[in-house]
């Protein structure tokens, strides 16, 4: 802050140059990482928009959190709906549709586009 100005002042000097400011009641800040997940807790949270352009000032204790690959996490509910619609896509049998919804924890686009290349080759 500016020395000698009080908030009010310097809220007052904010507006007129466009600023807005607003302070968030926030019980802990979570920032997801493709490694790692920073989390923040007491934290002092202040939202501002400056010309049109909102941004977040954050202060407050960190730690981390390391984050596991999705191929350790639990496997998605694999239906016989899904498993249709990979055998109906890619001229594929139940095993193979249902193989390929497994290797790829479930999801039905990259199943099918699993099957596909397997059967170009």
């Amino acid at each position: 802050m500016m020395p000698n100005v009080n908030p009010r002042q310097m809220q007052q000097m904010m507006r007129k140059m466009g600023i807005q400011q607003e302070d968030i009641d926030a019980e802990q800040v979570i920032i997801v990482c493709s490694d790692k997940k920073i989390i923040i807790d007491n934290p002092s949270v202040q939202k501002v928009n400056m010309m049109g352009k909102w941004s977040y000032q954050i202060s407050g204790d960190e730690s981390e959190e390391s984050i596991e690959s999705e191929e350790s996490s639990e496997p998605a509910e694999i239906t016989e709906d899904d498993i249709k619609t990979v055998m109906e896509q890619t001229s594929g049998s139940h095993d193979e549709a249902k193989q390929a919804l497994e290797d790829t924890n479930g999801n039905i686009a990259e199943a099918i586009l699993l099957l596909t290349a397997e059967k170009e080759e």
